[in-house]
Protein backbone atom coordinates (compact mmCIF):
# COMPACT_ATOMS: atom_id res chain seq x y z
CA UNK A 1 0.00 0.00 0.00
CA UNK A 2 1.36 3.38 -0.97
CA UNK A 3 -0.16 6.70 0.09
CA UNK A 4 0.80 10.19 -0.94
CA UNK A 5 -0.43 12.43 1.88
CA UNK A 6 -0.72 16.14 1.17
CA UNK A 7 -1.56 18.69 3.84
CA UNK A 8 -4.17 21.03 2.36
CA UNK A 9 -6.05 24.17 3.19
CA UNK A 10 -8.83 22.86 0.92
CA UNK A 11 -9.47 20.06 -1.55
CA UNK A 12 -12.09 18.90 -4.00
CA UNK A 13 -12.67 15.94 -6.31
CA UNK A 14 -14.90 16.20 -9.38
CA UNK A 15 -16.28 13.52 -11.66
CA UNK A 16 -17.92 14.67 -14.91
CA UNK A 17 -17.76 18.25 -13.65
CA UNK A 18 -19.68 17.46 -10.45
CA UNK A 19 -18.07 17.70 -7.00
CA UNK A 20 -18.10 14.29 -5.30
CA UNK A 21 -15.91 15.33 -2.35
CA UNK A 22 -14.85 18.65 -0.84
CA UNK A 23 -13.00 19.53 2.36
CA UNK A 24 -11.45 22.45 4.15
CA UNK A 25 -8.29 22.08 6.23
CA UNK A 26 -6.94 18.55 6.35
CA UNK A 27 -5.28 16.05 4.05
CA UNK A 28 -5.76 14.66 0.57
CA UNK A 29 -4.63 11.06 0.29
CA UNK A 30 -3.71 9.46 -3.03
CA UNK A 31 -4.01 5.73 -2.30
CA UNK A 32 -2.60 2.83 -4.31
CA UNK A 33 -2.49 -0.91 -3.72
CA UNK A 34 -0.26 -3.70 -4.96
CA UNK A 35 -1.12 -7.39 -5.43
CA UNK A 36 -0.29 -8.72 -1.98
CA UNK A 37 -1.85 -5.88 0.04
CA UNK A 38 -4.62 -6.73 2.48
CA UNK A 39 -6.70 -5.24 5.27
CA UNK A 40 -3.88 -6.12 7.68
CA UNK A 41 -2.20 -2.83 6.69
CA UNK A 42 -5.11 -0.58 7.51
CA UNK A 43 -4.77 -0.22 11.30
CA UNK A 44 -1.17 0.96 10.95
CA UNK A 45 -1.98 3.25 8.01
CA UNK A 46 -5.03 4.79 9.67
CA UNK A 47 -3.19 5.42 12.96
CA UNK A 48 -0.33 7.04 11.08
CA UNK A 49 -2.64 9.29 9.03
CA UNK A 50 -4.79 10.62 11.88
CA UNK A 51 -1.98 10.99 14.43
CA UNK A 52 0.94 12.18 12.25
CA UNK A 53 1.96 15.59 13.61
CA UNK A 54 2.10 17.66 10.43
CA UNK A 55 0.09 20.76 11.41
CA UNK A 56 1.67 23.75 13.14
CA UNK A 57 1.14 24.67 16.76
CA UNK A 58 1.22 28.25 18.10
CA UNK A 59 5.02 28.23 17.84
CA UNK A 60 5.00 27.28 14.16
CA UNK A 61 6.29 23.74 14.78
CA UNK A 62 4.67 20.68 13.21
CA UNK A 63 3.23 19.43 16.44
CA UNK A 64 -0.47 18.83 15.78
CA UNK A 65 -2.25 15.94 14.14
CA UNK A 66 -5.28 15.77 11.91
CA UNK A 67 -7.28 14.72 14.94
CA UNK A 68 -5.91 17.67 16.99
CA UNK A 69 -7.04 20.26 14.45
CA UNK A 70 -10.41 18.60 13.68
CA UNK A 71 -9.23 18.21 10.10
CA UNK A 72 -10.88 16.40 7.22
CA UNK A 73 -9.75 13.79 4.69
CA UNK A 74 -10.32 13.09 1.02
CA UNK A 75 -9.10 9.66 -0.08
CA UNK A 76 -8.51 9.29 -3.81
CA UNK A 77 -7.85 5.87 -5.39
CA UNK A 78 -4.78 6.05 -7.62
CA UNK A 79 -3.37 2.89 -9.20
CA UNK A 80 -0.64 4.90 -10.94
CA UNK A 81 1.25 5.05 -7.63
CA UNK A 82 2.46 1.56 -8.54
CA UNK A 83 3.38 2.51 -12.08
CA UNK A 84 7.00 1.89 -13.05
CA UNK A 85 8.89 4.09 -15.50
CA UNK A 86 12.16 2.18 -15.28
CA UNK A 87 11.98 0.73 -18.79
CA UNK A 88 10.84 2.36 -22.00
CA UNK A 89 8.53 5.31 -22.38
CA UNK A 90 5.24 3.76 -21.39
CA UNK A 91 4.67 3.14 -17.67
CA UNK A 92 4.15 -0.45 -16.57
CA UNK A 93 1.42 -1.14 -14.05
CA UNK A 94 2.42 -4.75 -13.41
CA UNK A 95 2.79 -4.06 -9.68
CA UNK A 96 -0.61 -2.37 -9.28
CA UNK A 97 -3.37 -4.51 -7.77
CA UNK A 98 -6.04 -5.75 -10.16
CA UNK A 99 -9.06 -3.40 -10.21
CA UNK A 100 -11.50 -5.72 -8.41
CA UNK A 101 -8.98 -6.36 -5.59
CA UNK A 102 -8.00 -2.68 -5.33
CA UNK A 103 -11.62 -1.46 -5.35
CA UNK A 104 -12.48 -3.75 -2.44
CA UNK A 105 -9.39 -2.66 -0.50
CA UNK A 106 -10.07 1.01 -1.17
CA UNK A 107 -13.63 0.76 0.15
CA UNK A 108 -12.43 -1.09 3.25
CA UNK A 109 -9.65 1.46 3.79
CA UNK A 110 -12.08 4.40 3.59
CA UNK A 111 -14.38 2.58 6.03
CA UNK A 112 -11.49 1.99 8.47
CA UNK A 113 -10.46 5.64 8.24
CA UNK A 114 -14.06 6.77 8.83
CA UNK A 115 -14.22 4.76 12.06
CA UNK A 116 -11.61 7.09 13.62
CA UNK A 117 -14.20 9.87 13.84
CA UNK A 118 -12.27 12.05 11.39
CA UNK A 119 -14.59 13.25 8.58
CA UNK A 120 -13.69 11.28 5.43
CA UNK A 121 -14.84 11.70 1.86
CA UNK A 122 -13.57 9.89 -1.19
CA UNK A 123 -13.12 9.95 -4.90
CA UNK A 124 -14.80 7.38 -7.15
CA UNK A 125 -12.87 4.21 -7.89
CA UNK A 126 -12.31 3.73 -11.63
CA UNK A 127 -13.68 7.14 -12.60
CA UNK A 128 -11.76 9.86 -14.38
CA UNK A 129 -11.40 12.43 -11.59
CA UNK A 130 -10.22 16.00 -11.39
CA UNK A 131 -8.49 16.65 -8.07
CA UNK A 132 -8.16 20.24 -6.93
CA UNK A 133 -6.17 21.10 -3.84
CA UNK A 134 -4.24 23.85 -2.19
CA UNK A 135 -1.17 22.13 -0.74
CA UNK A 136 -0.47 23.95 2.50
CA UNK A 137 3.26 24.49 2.94
CA UNK A 138 3.72 22.61 0.65
CA UNK A 139 3.72 19.57 2.91
CA UNK A 140 3.72 16.15 1.24
CA UNK A 141 4.68 12.73 2.58
CA UNK A 142 4.87 9.31 0.94
CA UNK A 143 3.76 6.42 3.16
CA UNK A 144 4.97 3.05 1.91
CA UNK A 145 3.29 0.34 3.96
CA UNK A 146 4.64 -3.11 3.20
CA UNK A 147 2.52 -6.13 4.00
CA UNK A 148 3.35 -7.70 7.37
CA UNK A 149 5.84 -10.56 7.21
CA UNK A 150 4.09 -13.83 7.92
CA UNK A 151 5.98 -16.43 9.89
CA UNK A 152 5.56 -20.18 9.99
Amino acid sequence: MRIVLQRVSRGEVRVDGQAVAAIGRGVVLLVGFTHDDSEDLFARAVDKIVDLRIFEDEGGKMNRSLRDISGEVIAVPQFTLYGSTKKGRRPSFAHAALPQHAARLFDLFVDALSKTGVPVQSGVFGAHMEVDLINDGPVTFVLDLAPPVRSG
